[in-house]
């Protein structure tokens, strides 16, 4: 059996793994997958907190505070557990974490929102990665290292899975051109479906993190005009 999720669904996944797994008999395969569902507390651009803002207010409003793991509640407070980067190494269960680095959605709604940047000065590169300049890239370079070391630890046990590339994109489970086309975006030669499967089967080395953009030429970014 697999669980998976893109997106919110992602984060529904790592929130809800091991409960998954408690579902099926012992002798079963039971392992989950998280599609873009790595959001990060960072800072935007004018140094605000818009989607921790937003968290708390999800988890005040749905009561999500008694769903969530009570290790990491000893450790902080709900809404920072509500962030998978709390989470990921508490999982007992197997987990794969598919990621783009440049996560398209997390730039332009988390890193770089209309409310941080009254002057647009990021309104053509939010939309298009390929418009950023030089001090903006280096904004998005930092968001990507700093995922790339909150999840060092996560990388360590052999039963976990990751996936992390220098893509410009939010989802990647869910389009077959994405997903396993035989143009699909790859690390080391390995696609995401291929790296997935790999992990799922127990066939070893799926253990995959991209450098840094632009380097990647099998990204299918996703572009707004």
């Amino acid at each position: 059996a697999l669980l998976s999720g893109c997106s919110a669904g992602g984060l529904a996944v790592i929130l809800h793994c091991d409960k998954f797994t408690n579902m099926f008999d012992p002798s079963t395969r039971v392992k989950c997958l998280s599609d873009a569902g790595l959001f990060l507390d960072t800072t935007d651009v004018s140094g605000g907190r818009p989607l921790s803002r937003l968290y708390a207010d999800v988890v005040k409003l749905q009561n999500i505070a008694t769903q969530l793991p009570n290790d990491c509640l000893k450790r902080l407070n709900s809404t920072s557990c509500f962030f998978a980067q709390n989470l990921i190494n508490q999982v007992k269960n197997p987990l794969f974490i598919l990621n783009a680095a440049y996560d398209s959605w997390q730039i332009q709604e988390s890193l770089t929102p209309k409310s941080a940047d009254p002057s647009g000065s990021w309104s053509d590169c939010r939309f298009n990665i390929a418009k950023c300049n030089a001090s903006q890239l280096k904004f998005l370079h930092g968001f990507r290292t700093r995922m790339v070391n909150l999840i060092s630890g996560f990388t360590k046990p052999s039963k976990n899975g990751v996936f992390i590339n220098s893509c410009f994109i939010h989802c990647q489970t869910e389009n077959h051109d994405t997903w396993y086309s035989k143009n699909s975006p790859a690390v080391k030669n390995k696609r995401i479906a291929v790296a997935v499967g790999d992990w799922y089967f127990e066939r070893g080395g799926a253990k995959l993190i991209d450098c840094a953009y632009p380097c990647d030429k099998t990204c299918r970014n996703k572009v707004v005009e």
